[in-house]
């Protein structure tokens, strides 16, 4: 599938992460966090492998058809699906979804996330916030932009982001880096031949219009050698220095920056190991793959096999990414809701027991996130068309691992699923806690902005006290 030509590099640097936090915690008193980002950047010391793989349903989930269903609430917002009885006392899920169901007990269950802007992107789901802000700047970076400015390298074999949206999130370039600049954009490999997830017509003209390259590539080009790559960067990098000496806002040396780490990954050949999933074990690719469901499969939706993306998210952070973001297509159920979640649940079921209960088994669930939401929920009435539409005022999520404290249901919505009567969670307090689970202290932490200040990492968010 991949192409690499090289031999794969080591790095040494004679300190163990362990040893030297030790030396911290004992001996270097009032050593702040972006203190330890800098020795550890100087002393090239990758810090702990704990991750985040940020799964967003794309269009919205009903939250009446999945984790809050109303059996005694009106016809038109209980719907056609009957609860089934999780292994959490008391708590019940929709019928298309008996595995998630049978492993509740590893997961919070947020009933009353609040928030939305209302707009079909996965912006605020890779942030906390809206993508208007700071746009004079460009605009706020996705989390996993931050998380490779704070905690990534150059010389990494695999980068620290690694974003496999399709289709809305995708064209609208959710998981953007923002004033951060092109030096922490995501590796964002071409998921068309893996995955088949067809873009509507607007969405076509939508992504026409930006020039920017939509994917990394990841094979060198027939007969050049990994040596060849390194003596042309050098070249290269000669003959910038000249334009580099007079480039007063930095984007060369961002750009040297994505480039070196770029040809690092191509030429170690971990990073395209990770994504080739013909090196998996096939009991394991059995064990993520979905049967054929039933129901009714619209033109955006995606094909069952899309269940094995939570398979390669899974490879990525236990080859060391940090951040994977990843979407399931499509939620936008303005007409026949009910058909197409027989079709798309299934499919989710799939995916996130499979992912939840491999971690588990590798023993890497208390070091990896895993949050499933999408960008807004959908309306308590059924409309004339058999759909339910958008719904920004309170919607669902799920999240699991990461050393939280699961098996819980935080928040509650009144009868019609249609308004949160307790605990509402924001999006931004989500996206806190996302940080806080990689160490990373969202409410002190910056990352400066291209005039020089600083931008704390969340404006209102607070880490989710019931999970930590």
């Amino acid at each position: 599938m991949f192409n690499l030509q090289g031999k794969p590099h080591r790095h040494c640097d004679g300190i163990a992460r362990r040893t030297f936090l030790r030396a911290g915690a004992f001996g270097l008193t009032g050593l702040t966090l972006a203190d330890l980002l800098r020795a550890e950047s100087e002393q090239h010391i990758g810090s702990s492998q704990k991750a985040i793989i940020n799964i967003h349903l794309d269009g919205g989930p009903p939250q009446m058809d999945t984790i809050d269903m109303k059996p005694h609430g009106p016809e038109h917002v209980r719907g056609e699906f009957t609860p089934i009885k999780t292994n959490l006392t008391g708590f019940h899920i929709c019928e298309l979804m008996p595995k998630v169901a049978s492993i509740a007990d590893r997961f919070a269950f947020v009933r009353s996330l609040v928030g939305s802007i209302g707009k079909h992107h996965a912006f605020q789901c890779m942030s906390g916030f809206d993508e208007n802000s700071l746009k004079s700047l460009g605009g706020r970076p996705a989390m996993g932009s931050v998380v490779s400015r704070l905690l990534g390298s150059p010389e990494d074999e695999v980068p620290a982001f690694v974003d496999m949206m399709q289709g809305r999130p995708f064209v609208r370039h959710s998981a953007r880096p923002g004033f951060l600049g092109p030096a922490f954009k995501p590796f964002r490999p071409d998921m068309n031949k893996l995955f088949e997830r067809p873009l509507e017509d607007g969405m076509k003209i939508e992504l026409s219009r930006r020039s920017e390259h939509h994917a990394t590539s990841l094979k060198l080009i027939d007969s050049l050698s990994a040596q060849r790559v390194h003596d042309r960067r050098a070249l290269l990098q000669q003959l910038d220095r000249t334009k580099r000496e007079l480039d007063a806002t930095g984007m060369m040396d961002a750009m040297d920056r994505f480039t070196q780490q770029a040809v690092g990954i191509l030429t170690s050949g971990r990073f395209a190991d990770a994504l080739d999933l013909s090196k998996e074990d096939p009991r394991v690719v059995k064990r993520y793959t979905c049967g054929t469901p039933g129901g009714h499969r619209a033109a955006t939706q995606e094909t069952p096999r899309s269940s094995l993306k939570f398979l390669m998210a899974r490879r990525l952070v236990e080859a060391g990414v940090r951040v994977v973001s990843l979407s399931i297509s499509d939620f936008d159920t303005h007409s026949k809701n009910y058909p197409r979640l027989k079709y798309l649940l299934p499919i989710i079921d799939t995916g996130i027991h499979a992912l939840v209960t491999d971690l588990e088994e590798r023993r890497m669930l208390n070091d990896v996130s895993v949050v499933i939401w999408g960008e807004f929920g959908r309306t308590p009435k059924v409309n004339k068309n058999g759909g339910r539409d958008h719904w920004p005022r309170v919607s669902p999520a799920m999240l699991a691992g990461g050393g939280m404290n699961v098996g819980q249901i935080i928040g509650a919505t009144d009868r019609h699923a249609a308004e949160p009567t307790k605990r509402p969670v924001h999006f931004q307090d989500i996206i806190a806690t996302l940080y806080h689970n990689l160490g990373i202290d969202p409410t002190r932490t910056t990352v400066t902005d291209p005039k020089g200040r600083p931008q704390y990492l969340v404006e209102k968010g607070e880490v989710v006290r019931e999970l930590v």
